[in-house]
């Protein structure tokens, strides 16, 4: 059997193009690939309004949909981006809880559209996979106190 298509699909009330807008100028390698209007009839949805929203982001292949306000996001989804610097941690975090984002802990934060994120630094996977259970016990300790992961603090809790 031949998938012609694999997606990630993502149901918006009314924002996709918005959400696909930010996302795609955020992240490398993204980009929107087609947006197709709703036909008439379609519930909590005008005729003619954006529909569906096909993108890529980083390599992947997702779509959006606005479908209205039936099934908004919870933290049961979320998206994750690994960075190599504080610099790009920074970066994310700072553009995802613009505009209304909120942080949560631990590296998630929840964007303007109620999605949410994961802005995880390379260290805190490096740190958590040392041999020494405590280094990864006060790595542990010291992420759970973070909304916004940072790095410095996370090497100083490895390092005693």
């Amino acid at each position: 059997m031949t998938v012609l298509r694999f997606a990630t699909h993502l149901w918006f009330d009314k924002d996709a193009v918005a959400a696909a807008e930010l996302y795609t100028r955020l992240l490398p390698d993204s980009h929107i690939d087609r947006i197709v209007p709703a036909a008439s009839g379609l519930p909590h949805v005008e005729a003619g309004s954006p529909f569906i929203v096909d993108l890529t982001l980083v390599g992947q292949q997702y779509t959006f949909l606005n479908g209205g306000p039936l099934f908004p996001f919870d933290s049961q989804v979320s998206l994750s981006v690994l960075c190599d610097t504080q610099a790009e941690v920074d970066h994310y975090w700072d553009a995802l809880t613009a505009d209304g984002g909120k942080e949560v802990q631990c590296g998630w934060l929840t964007d303007r559209f109620g999605l949410s994120w994961q802005i995880v630094p390379v260290a805190l996977e490096r740190l958590m996979q040392d041999p020494d259970p405590a280094v990864v016990q006060r790595v542990t300790t010291a992420m759970l106190q973070m909304a916004k992961l940072d790095v410095a603090a996370l090497e100083a809790a490895a390092a005693g």
